[in-house]
Order: C-alpha cells, then sequence, then structure tokens
C-alpha cells in the first residue's frame, strides 16, 4: 500500500496572507473534542486575524469583565472553533457560572476560567454546562488535583519562561489530563514545550499594527520600484 504523504495546497488570489501557526506545533498530540482535534490556538480577539488565520482553534481570553455580547461577536464570527474566557479572577461566583452557561449557549467548543477562580465555581460550572472547562494555571503548586475532581478536563498553563518545565512537572504526576500551554517567543520554546507533554500550543499573533506595518512597507518600496522604472 503506497501511503500518500503530499498535501495539496489550495489557496485563492486574495487570501493568501493570513497568520500561519508555527509549523512546529504540527508536532504535538493535539487534543480530541467531538472528533476534532485541536493542536493549535490562536490567543486573541481580533475578528480580523480571527478570520485570516491557519489556527484550529480560538483562545478568546482578555483582561476585561467578559461580556456575553462580545462573546456572541467572536463566536458568530469565527470559522473555527472558539474556547471562550469566562472570568473567575475579577468576575467570581455566580455570574462565572452565568457566562459559562450563555458561552455554551452561544456556541462555545469549551469555556475558560482564570486561575484564581475556586473549585466550588469549577464545580458549579461541571453541573450546569457539557462542554469542557479549562482552567488555567501558573505554576506546579496549583491545586491541579482538586481542580480536576471539581470538573475541570483541560489545563492551560500559562507561566511564562517557565512553561516547559511547569508542564513537565504537571505531567508527572498527571499523565492523562489534556494541556494546551503557551508556546513562548520562539519556535525552539515551542518544541520544548511540546517535548515536555503540552498536547496543543496557544499562540499570540502579531498585532494588527504590526502586520499593517510590514504591509505598508512593502508597499513603500513597491511604490519607489515602480517611480524608478518609469
Amino acid at each position: 500500500m503506497i501511503e500518500n504523504t503530499n498535501i495539496p495546497q489550495v489557496n485563492s488570489r486574495l487570501r493568501q496572507h493570513i497568520v500561519r501557526m508555527p509549523s512546529e506545533i504540527n508536532a504535538a498530540s493535539g487534543i480530541d473534542i467531538w472528533g476534532r482535534n485541536i493542536k493549535s490556538l490562536v490567543f486573541s480577539t481580533d475578528i480580523a486575524i480571527i478570520r485570516n488565520c491557519n489556527a484550529d482553534a480560538v483562545l478568546a481570553v482578555y483582561p476585561f469583565t467578559p461580556q456575553q455580547i462580545i462573546a456572541d461577536s467572536i463566536i458568530s464570527s469565527s470559522s473555527m472553533p472558539v474556547f471562550c474566557g469566562v472570568g473567575g479572577g475579577t468576575t467570581t461566583g455566580p455570574r462565572v457560572v452565568m457566562l459559562a452557561k450563555d458561552a455554551e449557549a452561544l456556541g462555545a467548543m469549551a469555556v475558560v476560567v482564570n486561575a484564581p477562580t475556586t473549585n466550588r465555581v469549577i464545580h458549579h460550572i461541571h453541573d450546569i454546562i457539557d462542554i469542557p472547562i479549562v482552567v488555567t494555571v501558573l505554576d506546579e503548586n496549583s491545586d491541579i488535583e482538586g481542580r480536576i475532581k471539581a470538573g475541570c478536563s483541560i489545563l492551560n498553563v500559562s507561566a511564562a519562561a517557565r512553561t516547559a518545565e511547569v508542564v513537565r512537572k504537571i505531567r508527572e504526576k498527571h499523565p492523562d489530563i489534556a494541556i494546551i500551554a503557551t508556546g513562548g517567543p520562539t519556535r525552539q520554546s515551542i518544541k520544548e514545550t511540546i517535548a515536555a507533554g503540552a498536547n496543543a500550543i496557544s499562540f499570540t499573533p502579531p498585532t494588527a499594527a504590526e502586520l499593517f506595518h510590514g504591509m505598508m512597507s512593502r508597499y513603500r518600496k513597491d511604490h519607489e520600484e515602480s517611480q524608478n522604472n518609469k
């Protein structure tokens, strides 16, 4: 039996300029949710970037009080599944549970709660919704066992420069838990995080301003060349 390893590339004339996830993420195992394998998550709430990237899912977490209208805008505009932030830090208690219920109703694939979220709140969310609960952890000393017992399905490790180390220590104690982790600033840090045991990687894309800077530089160069060739 001949295995065809050639992957056809299909593009269009106007959609070639997209934000591509680092190819190193392909080495991750991914996390299967309802038959869909999630390896890469774009960490963004920018709808233009979300609509123009090749990530497997969106990690829609932002540093403001979660609002249903924001979740609805992202979920309805996205062409990929959305892991929706529902608070757990400044926003606590019954409001987080309500936001999680609304996120599920809007079509989110999973909800994400912040590190300060109590196990009690996670348990209440688990009692009400049927989609995965992602809990952010900052270090290996977090109450991982308590999170899992409360209903956490996926850990989201965000430990800055220590992310790979934290993932490795968590994986040693919890070999079966699904782990998303920040990939870090380089391709090498992504490799290290996957080797440490991360199943999926969240990637922070360039900002719209950064993308515009590169585009405008090309436009100016092309303009100068066209003027010189006259």
